[in-house]
């Protein structure tokens, strides 16, 4: 299992979190961009993350919390991130927005919120790279485990293994040393506030792993 950490919620600021979790040997830097219409809360620009990040040594996994993400998907693939995932809940052509990010030699992601169910992208699990499921409800860090996703980490499974699906299978929202074992069969778990609120960054992605 793979981990990405989450700069959304820490005791630090955010050019300091980041500096920190480069520290660790943790998989991927979770970059929340969050636009104020899809979730409530709207964070930072792409020139203040390009800022605070320009030291950054860690593959980026890049969570497009947005309504349009088309002029951030222009932004963020000047960064090379390993990942972009956008938001199957959004009122646009999921299919032309993955063949867009494909063209950017990244990797294509498709996340879904805790009432979201899995029937609702089938049609698209052959193209994508990432499947997230939000534990949570997107926009805030800092919330409860939401048991009642746990199904569709089943459902995608088997789906990828009938199909020979190359998706992997994450998970954001409520990570900590106590839901880790609920989640042990996904490939990657974003952690937030559990990691960046601690004393040791280093110390909670090993309890994770």
């Amino acid at each position: 299992m793979k981990v990405a950490v989450s700069f959304l919620k820490s005791k630090f600021d955010n050019k300091e979190t980041i500096d920190k979790i480069n520290e660790t040997d943790s998989d991927f830097l979770h970059v929340d961009v969050m636009d104020g219409n899809f979730v409530e809360r709207k964070n930072f620009s792409f020139n203040e993350f390009k800022e605070w990040s320009k030291d950054n040594k860690k593959l980026l996994d890049v969570h497009l919390m947005v309504e349009n993400p088309i002029n951030y998907i222009f932004d963020y693939k000047k960064l090379k991130p390993e990942y972009i995932t956008i938001h199957s809940e959004i009122d646009k052509n999921l299919d032309d927005l993955i063949d867009l990010i494909h063209s950017y030699n990244i990797k294509a992601g498709i996340s879904i919120k805790p009432k979201t169910s899995i029937e609702g992208i089938e049609h698209i699990l052959s193209k994508i790279d990432n499947v997230l499921i939000m534990s949570v409800d997107p926009g805030k860090g800092g919330q409860k485990f939401n048991p009642s996703v746990l199904y569709k980490i089943d459902v995608l499974r088997k789906l990828r293994e009938e199909n020979n699906y190359n998706y992997i299978i994450s998970i954001d929202g409520g990570i900590n040393n106590k839901t880790i074992d609920k989640v042990k069969d996904v490939d990657l778990v974003i952690s937030g506030s559990y990691i960046c609120e601690s004393k040791d960054y280093q110390a909670n992605i090993n309890k994770l792993r």
